[in-house]
């Protein structure tokens, strides 16, 4: 194998094929990535078994004297490539036991990997694709993802589910003490059932980071393809079936108030500093809880008392009131401040029901979009 690419393509690649690599694994050839040259063509693979990504590169910056395959350490192969300074690279392999990178005056050697070792990757077959702007499949992400369970304790909840019956695509999260759902309208595909872990979509939104264009979602019984520019990303999906989150938004809400979303994104900031700490359960993060209560004459205070630090308290001026009676709720701090950054509005309403029943956060320019949040007590 021998080839010359400009470093820029080349990079931007692996950036992307990045997204594959495991931080540790207990096969040592996927710490790899594989690299294939063709008569005119290079692709590069990586894979941790959750995801495979591969890429399909035919630059005219890719001059090939010899075909051939490796797979190179994939680590400090990428790492040596984002340092090197030169416009071009020239990769030759030296007796099938060492891959040469040739940069300028600069020469670097790998220890390199038998390809006959790493696993085939079984790629969807790329028919039938659901399609999407890239903008609206990162959106769908940003808005959902950060609601996932952390814990393995019920597998399902660390995946994003995504459901469409006749136009509507329903994407939901939920790590049971927080949901978050929008709503897509599709045309003319078929119904379809699927949970995406969340690792996965935050690997993809990063992927399809600087890309703003049409991508393709191909789907087989346990796996989805993303296609997208030269790039061909896949997925598990996990077993099992999703809870149904229909019957948790209250059917009516007694008491709305509206805010600037940045005032009241602030505010929350500010006083959660002080805020005690609860953990939510056994091995889990603990959560900054703090306190909105509304008075009758229709003052608003975000408070918090901390024992051992101090207190915290700061009047938030709100849009609008709506109430039929005071309402005190306690809530973490970061699941109402993640909530309100998944939002593009810039006005945002709280919507309560009376006694320990989830609120639910709207925006006037998400119309599709809900956040809910479980209040904890304050007795």
């Amino acid at each position: 194998m021998n080839f010359s690419i400009d470093r820029e393509i080349l990079l931007e690649n692996l950036n992307i094929i990045s997204r594959g690599l495991p931080a540790k694994s207990p096969m040592p050839i996927l710490t790899g990535i594989k690299m294939e040259v063709t008569t005119s063509d290079l692709y590069l693979t990586s894979s941790n078994t959750d995801i495979s990504v591969e890429t399909f590169i035919s630059d005219s910056s890719l001059e090939i004297t010899k075909p051939g395959k490796t797979v190179v350490p994939g680590r400090f192969f990428i790492d040596i490539i984002r340092k090197i300074n030169s416009k071009k690279v020239n990769l030759c392999l030296l007796d099938d036991k060492i891959l040469l990178i040739k940069a300028d005056r600069g020469e670097y050697k790998l220890h390199i990997m038998d390809p006959l070792d790493y696993p085939n990757i079984d790629f969807v077959t790329l028919e039938n694709p659901l399609e999407l702007s890239s903008e609206c499949l990162k959106m769908l992400i940003k808005q959902t993802s950060f609601a996932t369970a952390q814990s393995e304790k019920k597998p399902i909840l660390t995946g994003v589910h995504f459901s469409l019956n006749d136009t509507k695509l329903n994407v939901t999260a939920t790590d049971s003490f927080r949901l978050s759902q929008t709503i897509l309208e599709i045309d003319n595909y078929r119904p379809f059932n699927i949970t995406i872990p969340n690792k996965s979509l935050d690997e993809l939104s990063r992927a399809m980071d600087t890309y703003n264009d049409k991508v393709s979602l191909y789907f087989a019984t346990n796996k989805l393809l993303v296609k997208f520019k030269n790039v061909l990303f896949q997925t598990r999906l996990l077993d099992g079936n999703y809870p149904d989150t229909s019957r948790i938004i209250p059917p009516a809400f007694p008491i709305v108030i509206k805010f600037n979303k940045n005032e009241l994104l602030d505010a929350v900031e500010r006083v959660s500093l002080l805020s005690p700490r609860e953990k939510m359960s056994t091995n889990e993060l603990s959560y900054s809880i703090i306190k909105l209560t509304v008075s009758e004459d229709r003052n608003i205070i975000l408070s918090t008392t901390n024992a051992s630090v101090g207190d915290a308290q700061e009047e938030l001026v709100p849009l609008d009131v709506q109430m039929n009676a005071p309402i005190t709720i306690g809530f973490s701090s970061r699941y109402l401040v993640e909530a309100l950054r998944s939002f593009e509005s810039s006005e945002i309403s709280l919507n309560c029901s009376e006694g320990i029943r989830p609120f639910v956060i709207r925006g006037e320019k998400d119309p599709n979009l809900t956040q809910l949040i479980l209040p904890v007590r304050m007795d």
